[in-house]
């Protein structure tokens, strides 16, 4: 039984093998239900569900609009994700920094790559408040992205 909404999110994948080594082996995710068209992966607390695509899969041009977020608890849970992908030598499409330094904002980022060219972002904040607060700024991604999309 659940107490709270699970998030779920439907991604291309086009080898079920090779998503279960990236998520599972290699991210540590556990593997659930699969069969010939999808597996699911317990993405954090997410269900991340990769399903099958013919369709040839190209490599986004950048993190917007579409990528997805995970934000973690702690700094140490974030660092432990990061050492994990360095370890495991998963694909850094943006490497670790400090965003927004001494900022309301400030957060810990950095992006990887799956095989399929999903891209997952792994953050913490320093303060939790404005996870879905700190209104009294605009800041959201990139500004010099964000210029660049507005036009």
């Amino acid at each position: 039984m659940i107490n709270a909404p699970i998030f779920h999110l439907a991604i291309p994948i086009n080898d079920i093998t090779e998503a279960k080594q990236f998520y599972g082996a290699s991210l540590g995710c556990e593997v659930g239900r699969e069969n010939k068209a999808a597996v699911i992966f317990n993405f954090y607390g997410t269900q991340l569900v990769g399903h099958i695509s013919h369709k040839k899969l190209n490599r986004q041009l950048g993190i917007y609009p579409r990528h997805l977020g995970l934000i973690l608890p702690t700094k140490l849970d974030w660092q432990t994700v990061c050492d994990r992908a360095t370890e495991k030598q998963l694909t850094f499409y943006e490497q670790p920094k400090l965003r927004f330094p001494q900022q309301l904002l400030e957060h810990y980022s950095f992006f990887i790559e799956d095989p399929f060219h999903n891209l997952l972002e792994f953050k913490y904040y320093s303060d939790s408040s404005v996870i879905f607060g700190g209104r009294e700024s605009n800041l959201i991604g990139e500004t010099a992205i964000q210029n660049k999309h507005s036009n």
